[in-house]
């Protein structure tokens, strides 16, 4: 009769361990865990049950037939079926799954076996890969489909229902030394598989590559591409891609390879470049190279992702003879590059490998591409952000300042802005505002306020009356823009139905006047986090009114209020992602967060408090900021 024992939460994305314990007589270790229904659950899996295993691995001598020992086989297929579980659930459902693992102990007769189980919580949702009609007639339930490695590997599987539950489940039988026992009649022939495939997968020296068997070159794939989709997802640098996919294709599958990637957007002159060279004996690696740069692999165009033969490199580190080819990489369509590998001592690659080989490299070619995208972005919002932001900040006669900028994402054009400039009249004037959204839109908003700020300012207009005409400015050019939007859409006259599409701007504007009393400061705050005010003694207070926002009420009308900063007296002007910086429910302002936190500063110059508080910021929460982050600081010497 199996029992389970202290049932332990794993969470494979903390790396957590599974308690030891020695196992009670009678007793099965147990571990459970809930996964989300994204393409990242299988990686997780088979990450939860190998530190399972190898937790159990250490609880003491088997017990009643308990396993205690897993030989590497048994752990590898154990791998496999719960990737194989998982992945059925997160496509089919793709909901959060829970996974539990536990051992029951053989009484002599029966072997000893691991049971995998995978719950789904919505058993009655269609399953989404099949054509709308047979989702529809057969909406109700699922019969596990597609599970035939599942079946290959265990000794038997199958489909429990619960109230608003369904759980698949798998149970692999071992022996008592820990490796894995097929059933009766094909115990043999699957070890013969087994050992056949190990020897196509296995690093150079242990591989015989006379036997090959394409049952089990398929079922180990399903894992390695797994494994390599985990390690490519998330990866923006075409670089790295290259040194993964070298590192994964050497020495499972080839004893070397060399990476060539074409320039991005280069024209038919561009050259492609070695950007990876990696070799299973390390004192290879530069011989390698030297060779595949003299002959770089030249594919006829109608290679579009297929194996072609090519010559094996002259070189005496690489063996007199062996396999080549060269595969081209292919994404959308376009070209990324082209991947050379060989094996010594073959006439010929096998086919088995060279379709693993061909669907890798896909996954390689998509990452690659997804790089490319990125990058291009990126730059064209670095560039962007740079047009937008002040070369140089101006250095105000009395005025210690200092600044913080961070965008979110640096493929995005910020919607955050600052500005410190000389305005008209012996006037220095600053600005801090934040364009609701990111990225082009909120571009368009910041490239028309910055220079209409700082054309206002230059003119000698007050600052509320800037605020004032910045309001109209707004107002009337997002009224323009509806109307074009309407007539390139319908190549008609706007109709009276349509409104104008106000672009909102949040802005803290003001003036700084040095006089012999100090800083004369004259500001005004529009739908802004309001400026506070460090007084040498500690106090903090805020220094304007809250006004709405710019681009909202046409014809709106703004007020500024003036204040003095004597010797000591810092001010402080953030945007939204500094207040607003989440802890869960909490957020960084609340109960006065920024105020207190200011108020630590006596002493401290602009920098010195521009870095305590973005500090502060970043502490306040695990995950890194989702908005924007600005603030500028100006003290009074």
């Amino acid at each position: 009769m199996n029992r389970s024992y202290s049932p332990t939460s794993y969470d494979p994305a903390e790396g957590a361990q599974v308690p030891s314990a020695a196992v009670k007589p009678g007793a099965c270790p147990t571990v459970c865990t809930s996964l989300p229904g994204n393409p990242l659950a299988p990686g997780a899996a088979r990450r939860f049950i190998r530190a399972a295993l190898a937790d159990w691995a250490g609880l003491g001598p088997p017990v009643s037939g308990q396993l205690t020992e897993f030989s590497e086989q048994f752990t590898y297929d154990a791998a496999i079926l719960v990737n194989e579980l998982v992945t059925n659930a997160v496509v089919h459902a793709g909901t959060t799954v829970d996974v539990l693992c536990r051992l029951e102990s053989g009484d002599g007769q029966e072997p000893a076996a691991l049971v995998i189980e995978v719950s789904d919580h919505h058993p009655s949702r269609a399953v989404r890969s099949e054509p709308q009609r047979a989702r529809d007639e057969h909406a109700a339930c699922e019969y596990g489909r597609g599970l035939h490695v599942v079946a290959a590997l265990a000794e038997c599987w199958g489909i429990t229902y619960r109230s608003g539950l369904k759980t698949v489940w798998a149970r692999l039988t071992a022996d008592a030394d820990g490796s894995p026992q097929p059933p009766d009649g094909h115990r043999d022939e699957l070890l013969q598989r087994g050992l056949r495939a190990a020897e196509i997968l296995a690093p150079a020296p242990h591989r015989t590559p006379r036997r090959h068997d394409r049952d089990w070159v398929n079922r180990g794939a399903l894992s390695f591409l797994a494994e390599a989709s985990d390690l490519l997802a998330g990866q923006f640098d075409e670089d790295m891609i290259a040194a993964l996919a070298g590192q994964l294709l050497v020495p499972r599958l080839a004893d070397w390879c060399a990476i060539w990637l074409d320039e991005d957007a280069g024209g038919p002159l561009t050259a492609p470049r070695l950007a990876r060279v990696w070799h299973a004996k390390e004192a290879a690696m530069e011989p390698l190279r030297a060779a595949v740069e003299k002959e770089p692999p030249r594919l006829p165009a109608s290679a579009r992702g297929g194996p072609v033969p090519m010559p094996w490199p002259r070189t005496p580190e690489l063996g007199a003879d062996g396999a080549a080819l060269a595969y081209r990489l292919v994404a959308g369509g376009s070209e990324m590059g082209v991947l050379q590998l060989g094996r010594a001592g073959l006439s010929r690659i096998p086919d088995e490998v060279t379709g693993l080989i061909e669907d890798f490299l896909r996954r390689v070619a998509l990452a690659i591409g997804a790089a490319r995208q990125y990058t291009r972005q990126a730059t064209i919002s670095r560039v962007l952000q740079r047009g937008l932001l002040p070369t140089r900040v101006a250095e105000i006669p009395g005025i210690d300042s200092a600044f913080v900028y961070e965008p979110s994402n640096e493929a995005l054009a910020g919607g955050d802005f600052y500005d410190v400039f000389p305005g008209a009249g012996g006037r220095w004037c600053f600005a801090l505002g934040d364009v609701q959204g990111s990225g082009p839109e909120a571009a368009v908003v910041t490239g028309l306020a910055r220079p209409w700020l700082r054309l206002l300012a230059r003119e000698g207009y007050a600052v509320h009356e800037v605020l004032d005409r910045l309001n109209q400015l707004l107002v009337d050019d997002a009224t323009e823009a509806a109307e074009s939007a309407v007539r390139l859409a319908t190549a008609e006259p706007v109709g009276e139905d349509e409104g104008p599409q106000a672009r909102f701007l949040s802005l803290l504007y003001g003036e700084l006047v040095p006089d012999a009393q100090g800083v004369r400061c004259t500001l005004a705050s529009a739908g802004h986090p309001l400026p506070l005010i460090l007084r040498p003694d500690g106090s903090v207070r805020a220094a304007a009114v809250p006004q709405i926002l710019l681009g909202v009420v046409e014809g709106a009308r703004y007020e500024s209020e003036s204040l003095r900063l004597t010797s000591g007296d810092t001010l402080l002007c953030v945007t939204d992602g500094v207040t607003e910086r989440r802890s869960g429910p909490r957020m960084f302002d609340d109960a006065d967060g920024l105020a207190t936190e200011l108020s630590g500063c006596v002493g401290l110059t602009a920098s010195g408090v521009a870095g305590r508080i973005k500090q502060a910021v970043y502490d306040f929460g695990e995950a890194p900021p989702a908005d924007d982050l600005a603030l500028l600081v100006l003290r009074a010497d």
